[in-house]
């Protein structure tokens, strides 16, 4: 891949399209429902597959001017890296490192009156491997991606 912020607007969008396809697979295929949590971590990556997938192509093809390439490659590789830290603090309440939001945690399901209603908890992983949850791999794989979109980016030279 040539290090231009297109590229790399374009590349971090269709990670982040991929990850949100993944999860509806996961949700959808795998019958693995999402909790809040789960729901906060993809907004970011669905904003951030327009911004990147969309903001490349209309620069690509000269719909925006070419001075909005930095911008919309700092602002991909902003919201992968949001949604890499909303997986981080999942991760963290999952492994019971810190508290998570009340809504989804602990105790707010004592005395719940609609069982018809699945209840998705925050702070149990539905599912693991080699001991990262889907909340894991996504932090894993955002905040890297983040990184290295953020090291390609600095390597562009000044237009």
């Amino acid at each position: 891949m040539n290090p231009t912020p297109q590229n790399v607007a374009m590349a971090l969008g269709a990670v982040s399209l991929s990850l949100i396809l993944g999860a509806l697979a996961f949700q959808y295929i795998g019958h693995i429902p999402p909790c809040e949590m789960c729901h906060w971590q993809r907004w970011p990556h669905i904003a951030a597959a327009v911004v990147g997938l969309r903001g490349g192509l209309y620069l690509r093809h000269g719909a925006l001017p070419a001075r909005f390439d930095k911008p919309i490659a700092w602002l991909t590789i902003l919201l992968v890296a949001t949604a890499g830290g909303i997986g981080v603090f999942h991760a963290g309440v999952e492994w019971q490192w810190w508290q998570g939001p009340t809504a989804c945690t602990g105790n707010a399901f004592h005395g719940v009156m609609d069982l018809s209603a699945p209840i998705v908890r925050c702070d149990i992983a539905a599912w693991r491997l080699f001991g990262l949850s889907l909340a894991g791999y996504n932090a894993l794989i955002s905040l890297s991606l983040a990184g290295l979109g953020t090291w390609l980016l600095a390597k562009t030279k000044k237009s």
